[in-house]
């Protein structure tokens, strides 16, 4: 029989067990990062609904990316990259709203409506830095009739079952760059300029004014030495593209005040999570220009998940 101090030996034993078993079930519990940085050049390519022999969509985030856990609101962000003479495969979403921007080339957008006799395919021609809003429940595609690719930012965004959908526009928006004016921003320093290009349906102030989640599309134009102070978004998730220039990303960090700074260039991207710090500070040098490409999305309340 055993005596009392095996017995509690034993009992120690036991405890300790439970304890290491119960740390590498921990260990083994994925943690979500605050905040995710991709260097879009070194990507691969990925199949998706949209891919085609002649289209090819690489993964920025979300969708086809193997670290999509943290994304809430945000269903993909990815470059897709036509061939001459090229297409898409025809997508819809019900409850998704997507933008779309011309990194470089020229195609056309087909933008597919159904009625009760048949379906209306619109095509509008698309350059260089134009950019499109496109509402959930239509069908959509893009193609290249050049001799040369055709590259577009594809931006998908989830719109909570609680929220009303309005019909979808006849047609749809689409604008260049440069038909967007800089500004400053309120609350922002004024050594970044802002071009405002798609904000929510019940705004003013963008281009176009159409979107049910997506907040704010927007250019951001950096003097030498400018800066977007690090700041946050409690209840949205932002991403960050830098399109031109060297610079420092901040990712996180500021909870003693001290922001996680990193070296960024054209190509880099970088997700932030709600409540992340963001923000970006250029090159202190004579004509060192950066231009970010950005979009925020806000997050739904959790009982608009249920």
């Amino acid at each position: 029989m055993k005596s009392v101090a095996d017995l509690g030996a034993w009992v120690k034993k036991l405890l300790l067990l439970l304890a290491l078993a119960q740390g590498l079930r921990a260990q083994e519990h994925p943690v979500d990062p605050t905040w995710l940085h991709r260097y879009v050049p070194d990507l691969a390519e990925t199949k998706v609904d949209l891919s085609s022999p002649t289209c090819h969509y690489r993964p920025i985030f979300g969708e086809g990316d193997k670290d999509n856990r943290s994304l809430q609101t945000v269903a993909r962000f990815g470059e897709v990259t036509l061939d001459p003479h090229g297409s898409c495969e025809t997508v819809v979403y019900d409850r998704q709203e997507e933008i779309y921007f011309v990194v470089e080339g020229t195609g056309s957008l087909h933008y597919v409506l159904h009625d009760a006799v048949r379906e209306n395919d619109q095509v509008y021609a698309l350059r260089k830095h134009d950019f499109t809003y496109l509402p959930p429940g239509v069908k959509r595609s893009i193609s290249n009739q050049s001799e040369q690719p055709l590259r577009v930012l594809v931006m998908g965004f989830k719109i909570p079952s609680s929220m009303a959908l309005g019909a979808p526009m006849p047609h749809p928006k689409v604008a260049n760059l440069e038909d967007a004016n800089e500004r400053t921003v309120s609350g922002h320093p004024n050594s970044v300029l802002y071009k405002l290009l798609i904000g929510l349906r019940t705004g003013k102030r963008d281009l176009i004014d159409e979107a049910y989640v997506m907040d704010s599309f927007f250019w951001m134009d950096f003097a030498p030495g400018g800066t977007n102070w690090p700041h946050h978004h409690e209840a949205a998730e932002e991403i960050y593209l830098v399109i031109d220039g060297h610079g420092e990303m901040v990712a996180g960090s500021g909870t003693d005040g001290v922001e996680g700074r990193y070296p960024a260039k054209a190509g880099d991207a970088y997700y932030f999570r709600p409540n992340c710090t963001v923000g970006f500070y250029n090159e202190n040098k004579p004509d060192a220009k950066a231009y970010i490409l950005a979009v925020r999305a806000r997050v739904p309340l959790h009982e608009d998940e249920e």
